[in-house]
């Protein structure tokens, strides 16, 4: 590495403005050997940034960073200066000056409105505040739209709006001037200005004058390189135009424009050569006025020729020259490493005369950077230049073998810059060009070589040689002479009818090394981009010609080197009349010819056949291997219907012969006719097979497989297979195999990793370097179980397992995880039965600890661990146990309401199947349910847990109730069951439902239906889907099954406890369920009747369902239809009482039993009614078997209560027809017709006269 003073590559401008909403960045980045350090000047003295916590200094550079969050910019601001230095030497900065962009508010002013006289000329100022940098000036009304201008209303450059002459439609009272400073993106605006014209008549017309600039001439200098603008602008009416012209000389055209309606004279980089006399002229049809503005240009300094770094040997000789120009003429003033040369140690090998210092015969360690200032009074020039003293042999820097390529009678140059320390004059003095092809002709003295006129003969190897004193380099270079690049056949003119296509030809000849790349252009721009234009390697196609298409079309064919052109026309003219057109698909290609032939391509050309009025989409080209696959044809590639060539890609050994087919919107051609056979030679594989792996399938081997796709290339296909243990084998073992995907290597240790290799052979060669792969030889079980297993119970339901892992040797194969078995051994309660369902948790990969969740509380669990791979499992750990503490128990196993009473129930449970844990006792809450479903006041009750029932006493008669109860052990209550029953009604209000509900019957002549489910019914609420049905079997085990809808699950059961209704919760919104009422055997197992199926949906969002028992109208209706019928019934028992006795009556008053006589079953009449009968259900009642009044009996049908006779009908009179029956019509005696009281205030004669 060789040692260089510091050299400063990246530097801010010299006038920095910055945005004081952002942080400060000055950059300073320089290189060197070794790498400089930094330091900074402010206001030429020492800036120290460690004394500024808000000043950061970038790594490994100089770059400043100032934090401005909390701090004033005005304190930053001022000259800064960088330093970069070494051992070597001092680089240093230019000057650069910090200021902050400034954007100040507009100052508040008053503009009074302005009134003038149509015709007159008027100045709108502007003034906006200064800004840094200057703001851009701009008009716009209030709705920020542009104001119009023109030839009489422009901007002047300062930015007021000039009028030449007011018209009437000037009046507005929104002239805004806004300025937008740039830096900050913020816009001022001024308050609005009020123009009224007046018009008091025709305005006189006037002679032009100048608004600006004022009288005959004026001055204006400019900077060299700065942009130079002119303005005048005049008043008058009519408005005068404005014209220029330059008094000496002529205007530079490229660098010249007019603006503001030819008012601004605009010239940009002005040079020296634009000082001068500029006249503006402004007429009208009344007069013209002049006005002369003399130009003057100055320069800021600027360099002629930069100093140079240089590097030289000890006691070398060289320069440093730094040459400046400008207007005035800059002092050129020296430093070294940052000080003023005068002021720097004294050199006797330095000599400086005016902007050039002399070196003679340098010492070692006199290493330096100089810095050149050049200024005059519009500005400075500072540059660094360092001379490094080296000492070192010499160095060609040319990199080595490079390659030159020129085109044949073009000139060639080779360049040979060197690194060389040495008493030389110049550096081609001790090069020598070393070829016998040159003769010594061609050279140059700073090390290039130039050919004249290159030419083939010139190709070859040159040598470059460089030596000193201290020793010599040499270096090789090459030269390739190409052939120029030429078009054979160019594009030729053409006339085309419009909707039809054209071609245009370009063949090109180049030499073959080079890589050519076709382009066309159209009228020398680009094609248009359209699909209709098709470029292909040698021609380019246009599609359903338009009239737009046609003009001037090049194809150029450019080179890395060179590049040839040539252009045809193109012209579109109409369409003749056609008559009807019949489409057909195309001929067949004819004339195939292979050209362009190499040992792996080939290019096929073809002439197309008659299109038939539908051009042809695509050839398609198919080949024909006689060699192997002899007469079967195969696709080789699709090529456009404008391509008539193709440059096909071939296979070693194979005997191709070619045909084409042509595809138009028709159909497919027939094939063309064979081409010659073309035959290509075989070769070594080019690829080896893919999808190489190595495994194991037994212990101890390792099978290498590979697919089967790659082309032979030539006959004696074989596979060489190579393997070696990684890691521990140097040598490949290698077998060659054909004819196979796979093979085996046998006695290889258990799940050891391998490197394998699959290389293609044929009678030619091998194929290339084949990709190694790593496989691993067959797996074994794990040998090992795991150590120092452990667990923790975290909860009764959760536990945490630790093991320690087994060592990676004895897993012997891929750690695949470990698997827990767990089991429930027994429960910890006596009562639970004994469960044994053996459980397994997989944990893949490295694991060493896992949970066991959804344990059974209150139980004695074991589990083992153990290890697996890909092959299976190893040996289980020895067995471990653990206890889970109590938790809440499960439901109760059944709730049932039995021996309902007129003021109590007796509730039957059993315990919960799951205890999960010791039982403390049972909690039983409950509460009323009037008819309108609202609740009462709760009741609680707790229960021992010894118990398993318990009657409820001093309840009200004929009311429902709702149950709540469920279990507790010392962990808390598990969850609820609930259940609703009702007390029974007084025996006088029952047997008059009854009467009414079996009149009612039979006024309706319904049947009881045959099933044992009916009127199965379901209503969604808030809390739940409601299902309801009627049922008339004697089971008791009842359940209410859903499954949702298109679900192959079982399904789920709800215990209803010999209710009519049930509430199903949980089920999710959205769903639709299909739901059904089932009973069941005593052993639960057993479907004895089942309901039809209900399709129940529930929706995303739930609507309230309301509750026709708590709706006004409904109960006033329910109380008129009781009216009615209360009336119904007196009409009916005066009615009786005023008539005869009929058969029935006759029959009635026979009986003697002064009991009352309950109801019949068969005819509606009532029968004997005894004691012993109280609480016997009526045959086909709703009533259960356990005397349960529900709820919902209100709701049944009345057929419900029609025994199985049904066969009773009315008679004229309105008695029953038939004869009683049962335990009454044994008891008949013929003394008394009537009953002398009866225990129930129903007259029972009413009773049977009820039409």
């Amino acid at each position: 590495m060789l040692p260089q003073p510091p050299t400063i590559t990246h530097q801010s401008p010299k006038d920095f403005i910055i945005d004081p909403r952002e942080n400060i960045v000055i950059h300073c980045d320089a290189k060197g050997k070794p790498h400089p350090s930094f330091s900074w000047t402010r206001n030429g003295t020492h800036f120290d940034i460690d004394q500024d916590p808000k000043v950061t200094m970038r790594p490994h550079s100089g770059t400043l960073v100032v934090d401005i969050s909390g701090e004033k910019v005005e304190s930053y601001e001022g000259v800064y200066q960088c330093t970069a230095r070494n051992e070597h030497g001092t680089a240093v900065s230019n000057n650069i000056v910090i200021r902050q962009s400034r954007s100040p508010l507009w100052s508040k002013e008053r503009n009074e409105p302005i009134i003038v006289q149509e015709g007159v000329s008027l100045v709108l100022q502007c003034r906006p505040p200064a800004g840094l940098p200057p703001p851009i000036i701009f008009w716009m009304n209030i709705n920020f739209q542009r104001l119009p201008q023109s030839s009489r209303v422009s901007q002047a450059l300062n930015g007021d709006l000039y009028f030449s002459n007011v018209l009437k439609e000037d009046s507005r009272n929104d002239y805004i001037c806004y300025a937008r400073f740039p830096h900050t993106q913020t816009i001022q605006q001024k308050q609005p200005i009020t123009v009224t014209v007046l018009n008091h008549g025709s305005a006189e017309e006037r002679r032009p004058t100048f608004l600006i600039p004022s009288g005959s001439s004026s001055s204006k200098m400019v900077l060299r390189g700065q942009v130079l603008e002119l303005e005048c602008i005049a008043e008058g009416l009519p408005t005068p135009e404005v014209s220029w012209s330059k008094v000496s000389g002529e205007f530079p055209a490229k660098r010249t424009s007019f603006l503001h309606f030819q008012k601004t004279l605009r010239i940009v980089d002005v040079s020296e050569a634009d000082a001068g006399e500029y006249r503006c002229t402004a007429r009208n049809r009344l007069a013209s006025v002049h006005h002369t503005i003399r130009v003057t240009v100055k320069a800021a300094p600027y360099w002629i020729s930069t100093p140079r770094n240089l590097v030289l040997a000890p006691r070398e000789r060289g320069n440093l020259i730094c040459r400046a120009s400008g207007t005035p003429k800059p002092t050129i003033t020296w430093a070294m490493n940052g000080i003023p040369i005068e002021n720097s140690p004294k050199d006797p090998s330095r000599k400086v005369e005016g902007d050039t210092i002399i070196f003679e015969e340098v010492q070692t360690g006199s290493s330096a950077v100089y810095q050149c200032h050049a200024s005059n009074e519009y500005g400075y020039l500072l540059s660094n230049a360092f001379v490094n003293v080296l000492s070192e042999t010499p160095r060609v820097l040319t990199p080595a073998n490079k390659v030159y390529q020129v085109i044949r009678n073009s000139r060639a140059l080779l360049d040979c810059s060197s690194f060389v320390h040495g008493p030389f004059e110049f550096l081609g003095d001790d090069i020598q060009i070393l070829h016998p092809s040159l003769n010594g002709r061609g050279w140059e003295k700073n090390g290039t070589l130039e050919i004249h006129v290159a030419q083939a003969l010139n190709s070859g190897k040159y040598t470059c040689v460089a030596r000193n004193s201290l020793g010599i380099s040499e270096n090789h270079v090459y030269l390739e002479v190409k052939e120029p690049t030429r078009i054979l056949k160019q594009p030729e003119y053409k006339v085309v009818q419009r909707n039809r296509n054209v071609v245009f030809e370009c063949k090109v000849k180049h030499d073959p090394s080079l890589i050519p790349t076709m382009t066309w252009v159209k009228d020398n721009g680009e094609l248009p981009d359209d699909e209709r234009f098709v470029v292909d390697s040698d021609s380019l196609t246009i599609t359903d010609v338009t009239e737009n298409d046609a003009g001037t079309y090049t194809c150029i064919m450019i080179t890395t080197l060179d590049q040839d052109s040539a252009s045809a026309e193109l012209t579109v003219v109409e369409a003749a009349p056609t008559p009807a057109i019949v489409y057909e698909q195309p001929d067949p290609p004819t004339d195939l010819e292979l050209t362009d032939q190499k040992p792996r391509s080939v290019q096929l050309t073809w002439i197309p056949g008659d299109e038939h009025n539908s051009p042809i989409h695509m050839f398609v080209i198919q080949y024909s291997d006689s060699l192997h696959h002899h007469g079967h044809w195969h696709n080789l590639t699709v090529v456009p219907g404008t391509k008539t060539t193709a440059h096909l890609k071939l296979s070693p050994y194979v005997h191709y012969t070619f045909r084409v087919l042509a595809l138009n919107a028709v159909g497919l051609s027939n094939p063309s006719l064979p081409s010659r056979v073309y035959k290509t030679n075989p070769s070594a594989p080019d690829e080896n097979p893919s999808g190489v792996d190595g495994f194991g399938t037994e212990h101890d081997n390792l099978v290498i497989s590979w697919k089967v796709s790659i082309i032979a290339n030539g006959p004696g296909l074989q596979y060489k297979v190579m393997w070696r243990q990684k890691d521990v084998d140097k040598e490949w073992t290698s077998v060659t195999v054909a004819n196979v995907s796979k093979f085996m290597v046998s006695g290889t240790p258990t799940f050891t990793p391998y490197e394998v290799q699959v290389q293609a052979i044929n009678d030619y060669g091998i194929g290339p370097e084949p990709a190694v792969v790593t496989g691993h030889s067959g797996e074994d079980l794990p040998m090992q179980a795991p150590d120092n297993v452990q667990v923790l119970v975290l909860n009764s339901s959760l536990a945490e397992v630790h093991w320690e892992p087994v060592p990676p040797k004895t897993v012997r194969g891929r750690l695949k995880g470990y698997k827990v078995y767990y089991w429930r051994e027994r429960s910890l309660h006596k009562h639970n039965p004994h469960h044994v369902e053996q459980q397994v948790l997989t944990f893949s990969g490295n694991k060493s600890h896992g949970m066991l969740p959804g344990l059974q509380p209150y139980s004695l669990y074991l589990f083992n661990v153990r290890v697996f791979n890909s092959k299976g499992e190893g040996p289980a750990s020895s067995n471990q146990q653990f206890e889970t503490p109590e938790g809440v128990p499960g439901r109760p196993s059944f709730l049932r309401i039995t021996n309902p009473n007129l003021d109590s129930l007796t509730l039957e449970w059993g315990p919960p199947y799951d205890r999960n844990g010791r039982l403390t006792g049972y909690t039983l809450k409950y509460q009323t349910v009037n008819i309108s479903d609202v609740l009462g006041p709760v009741e609680e009750l707790a229960l021992p847990a010894n118990e398993t029932s318990v009657t409820l006493l001093n309840l009200k008669y004929s009311t429902r109730y709702k149950f709540y109860f469920n279990a507790k052990t010392g962990q808390g209550a598990g969850p609820v069951v609930t259940e609703e029953a009702a007390t029974i009604m007084d025996e006088g209000t029952l047997l008059i439902l009854l009467k009414l509900h079996c009149c009612l019957l039979l006024l309706c002549s319904v049947h009881p239906a045959a099933p044992a489910f009916g009127n199965v019914s379901s209503s969604v609420g808030e809390d739940g889907t409601l299902i309801s049905w009627e049922y008339w079997g004697v089971e008791k085990n009842v359940y209410v099954e859903y499954i949702v809808e298109n679900d192959n699950k079982e399904w789920q059961k709800e215990y209803v406890n010999g209710s009519r209704v049930y509430v199903l919760k949980g089920l999710k919104e959205g769903l639709s369920y299909r739901v059904r009422v089932v009973a069941k055997g005593h052993n639960g197992q057993a479907v004895l009747h089942q309901s039809e199926e209900l399709l129940v949906m529930i929706p995303a969002m739930a609507a309230r369902q309301v509750d026709i028992a708590t709706q006004g109208w409904f109960i006033g209706l329910m109380c008129a239809i009781a009216l009615l019928i209360l009336v119904l019934l007196i009409i009916c028992f005066i009615q009786r009482n005023k008539g005869g006795k009929y058969p029935v009556k006759e029959k009635e008053d026979a009986h003697t039993d002064p009991e009352f006589q309950p109801m019949k079953e068969d005819d509606c009449t009532f029968g004997e009614y005894s004691d012993t009968e109280d609480h016997k259900p009526l045959k086909g009642s709703r009533t259960p078997s356990n005397g349960t009044v529900h709820r919902d009996n209100s709701d049944d049908s009345l057929v419900d209560y029609g025994g199985d006779g049904g066969d009773g009908q009315f008679n004229e009179d309105g008695s029953f027809i038939g004869q009683y029956s049962g335990k009454s019509s044994a008891r008949d005696t013929a003394g008394g017709h009537e009953s002398s009281e009866a225990p129930s205030p129903v007259n029972t004669s009413a009773m049977n006269s009820f039409v």
